[in-house]
């Protein structure tokens, strides 16, 4: 329960913090997004009103007489235009030149020297009073609340002299609804995509999570397996050790029993020790300086000569394969690949029955050397092949009691192999025995001396 809190724990924070980051993210990005569309359409708007306040002034200016007085020609060219103090004529629907004018959201003031308001093109904003300001653009809202943004240019006759001023404006209604929909949709859909971030920060925290508690509970599994082992040993040395002290007397010979006791388990415990030992060393970076050339015909041919006694005794026909080619040599340590295929090769000829076959054969392949030994054992089990290289895995634990096994041999194996950038692969069917496949990359090709 508590390790289940612990990992959870670390996987909620882990979580919070991907959440919270992407949601800084999404957030400084969505703030960004809205600013950048709010600084686009403000220029298109300004480049708009100078494009049509540009037309104006250029096709007016010819036209302009006297001061403060509108021409009857620039009626013609503006047929809505209305006079101040005149009756205004009905909107036409001819379209001119200026015909931008003649849209609804724009308007267009005309004003004197003096500021004061002589005609007007288009709907005025409700309830303001036209002035002239020293900066040019202006913004101004409306007594109803509608924002306008309009431009003052000064007007000048056909004789160059000051003739008043031209104010072009638009309603910003359509400016305003549209950046509200943005504003609006950005509001909703940072939640919800944060919402999502939040969901796939916790699926991808539980991914990250996994091999750590994977490792976690291979070391704790480990740890439990290999006290298991260091405490039968100790058990039996204990007991040993203890059924003599009680006793006031014992013959030499039960003496020398106890002794022996003592030292098959003695035995037992430094060859586990030194088992995790080497486990520890393999799984630190390999030293360049403990790797040389190894002809694997020498290793192969020189532990076929050591196990032959074994399968012997055990009935079992141990045969050698070796194909008609030059030595077949590696770079690695020489030995711990002695040590890589006599584990193999052992667990192969301890479960194999009497008068069964082993059969060690070594080839090339590409640029791997092929290590192959095949026995015709009692096979194993689909449940339990993921998990034979595993540390202190048995598939039989109680006959490998019986070889005294601690059940690291295939977990040194396939240690070593990865250290010498190779690997195992099993092929076994229950009752009808296994094949270990053995794969190292080739040094070259060359001769042994």
């Amino acid at each position: 329960m508590n390790r289940n809190k612990i990992f959870f724990g670390a996987r909620l924070h882990l979580a919070g913090c991907y959440a919270g980051v992407m949601g800084i993210i999404l957030t400084l990005s969505g703030v960004g997004i809205y600013q950048v569309m709010l600084q686009a359409h403000w220029q298109a708007v300004d480049r708009e009103l100078e494009s049509v306040a540009g037309t104006l002034h250029d096709s007016l200016e010819p036209l302009l007489q006297q001061s403060d007085r509108i021409a009857p020609s620039v009626q013609q060219i503006l047929p809505n235009l209305c006079i101040v103090g005149e009756k205004c004529e009905q909107e036409s629907t001819t379209h001119h030149v200026l015909g931008a004018i003649q849209q609804e959201s724009f308007y267009a003031l005309f004003l004197n020297r003096s500021g004061t308001l002589i005609a007007t093109v288009g709907k005025q904003p409700i309830g303001t009073t036209p002035r002239v300001e020293s900066d040019a653009w202006q913004t101004i809202e409306d007594r109803q609340g509608n924002r306008y943004h309009q431009i003052s240019l000064l007007l000048k006759n056909s004789n160059g002299k000051p003739w008043g001023y031209l104010q072009v404006g638009r309603s910003l209604a359509d400016y305003d609804n549209h950046l509200e929909q943005s504003k609006l949709t950005l509001l909703v859909s940072l939640p919800i995509a944060f919402l999502i971030v939040s969901i796939a920060s916790w699926y991808l925290a539980g991914m990250a999570m996994q091999p750590v508690y994977a490792s976690y509970r291979q070391i704790q599994q480990f740890t439990a397996d290999a006290a298991h082992e260091l405490r039968t040993p100790l058990a039996a040395i204990r007991a040993t050790v203890e059924s003599v002290l009680s006793s006031d007397s014992i013959p030499e010979i039960e003496s020398r029993d106890v002794l022996q006791t003592i030292n098959r388990q003695t035995i037992r415990l430094s060859q586990l020790v030194q088992d995790l030992l080497l486990l520890s060393r393999l799984d630190l970076p390999a030293i360049a300086s403990q790797k040389q050339p190894c002809c694997l015909n020498e290793i192969v041919s020189d532990l076929i000569e050591e196990v032959a006694a074994l399968a012997l005794q055990e009935d079992i026909k141990l045969k050698l394969k070796i194909a008609n080619e030059p030595k077949i040599y590696v770079i690695g340590n020489e030995e711990q690949l002695y040590r890589l295929m006599l584990n193999v090769l052992i667990n192969a000829i301890y479960y194999t029955s009497e008068q069964g076959k082993v059969e060690v054969s070594l080839e090339h392949l590409d640029h791997y050397a092929i290590i192959q030994i095949q026995d015709t054992g009692i096979g194993i089990d689909s449940i339990d092949l993921p998990h034979i290289f595993d540390r202190f895995y048995r598939v039989n634990s109680d006959r490998s009691r019986k070889k005294g096994g601690s059940g690291l041999g295939l977990a040194i194996a396939m240690a070593i192999a990865k250290v010498h950038n190779g690997n195992i692969q099993v092929k076994s069917e229950l009752g009808k025995g296994s094949i270990f496949t053995i794969r190292l990359g080739l040094m070259t090709t060359m001769a042994c001396h």
